[in-house]
């Protein structure tokens, strides 16, 4: 199966133009989406809940929740399927760190998930604001566990070191899609390399629980699915999760296909089988996705502040 040609609008009008029901979602609002609304501009911070047109940005909001996008709005990369804008990112903020462990506090969550843009354009791709915003938070909030999601740093090994060495709970670095896609999905990102960050997180700290996924729609098929998630058990992965692609704008990689809740339930069964220990698996699941019950049900030890 070859994914479709964007530029084909000849095969795009055979491409699935409407989405089904079971991607329906309620639009936003209530009182406290409105608090964590007020509580990022008032920081001066950034969501990839908003960034990246997340279709759960209702439920998680509307329950105190959100994924704070560090280093500003702008990526240096181009993805696919991305909705974050790519060119010159602004300066690094150094004050950043202090700002979210602060709204991690006011928000008075248990459990925090920190992102980010790439910066490539940086030596170590910014991996020292994760460092610090995950110390940050363990000053302000301690018995929170802490959950990246991390770019590859351009495979940088000292990078990663850096993150690692801050001990978060929880490593994740999401693969996006299978290794025949990469090209046309991830132009500036690298299949091995994602699997080295993945491993390379278990190597240098041995007790982070690792975390990855994927999105489905994009032209794979069942067997690439399933040969990615072997690759990633062989890596040593813990959590995955795998979810519906849909796309941003028009400008964005077309629609494949959308998959059937039923099918999202059998990849969830196929990583049981695996032995991974928790599979997120649904048309709206998303990379921190009910990330906090994960942890929860895996009773993931609070670490101590370095």
């Amino acid at each position: 199966m070859k994914l479709i040609s964007p530029d084909s609008i000849a095969v795009q009008n055979e491409l699935p133009q409407r989405k089904p029901d079971w991607l329906r979602v309620r639009l936003p609002g209530g009182e406290e989406y409105g608090r964590v609304k007020r509580l990022m501009r008032s920081h001066g911070l950034h969501t990839v809940c908003e960034e990246a047109m997340c279709p759960n940005i209702g439920e998680c909001w509307g329950k105190g929740t959100a994924t704070f996008l560090l280093m500003g709005d702008t990526c240096t990369r181009s993805c696919g399927f991305c909705h974050i804008k790519t060119g010159r990112p602004a300066k690094l903020d150094e004050d950043e760190p202090r700002r979210v462990a602060e709204s991690v506090a006011v928000l008075n969550l248990s459990h925090c998930v920190l992102t980010s843009v790439n910066r490539d354009e940086l030596p170590n791709g910014g991996a020292h604001i994760f460092a610090n915003t995950i110390r940050e938070i363990r000053k302000l909030r301690p018995g929170c566990t802490i959950e990246v999601l991390i770019p590859d740093f351009k495979g940088d090994r000292a990078a990663l070191q850096e993150v690692m060495d801050a001990q978060p709970e929880i490593l994740n670095h999401n693969t996006e899609t299978v290794p025949r896609l990469y090209r046309t999905v991830r132009p500036q990102a690298n299949y091995e390399r994602t699997l080295r960050v993945l491993s390379g997180a278990k190597e240098l700290d041995p007790a982070a629980i690792t975390k990855t996924g994927i999105m489905v729609g994009l032209g794979e098929t069942r067997d690439e699915i399933l040969k990615v998630m072997e690759d990633w058990r062989a890596h040593d992965v813990d959590i995955v999760t795998i979810g519906q692609y849909l796309r941003p704008t028009p400008l964005h990689l077309p629609i494949y296909r959308y998959v059937h809740p039923d099918e999202f339930a059998e990849y969830k069964e196929m990583g049981r089988q695996l032995g991974f220990k928790w599979v997120e698996s649904g048309p709206l699941v998303r990379s921190s996705y009910h990330a906090g019950g994960q942890a929860e049900a895996l009773s993931i030890p609070v670490r101590q502040a370095v």
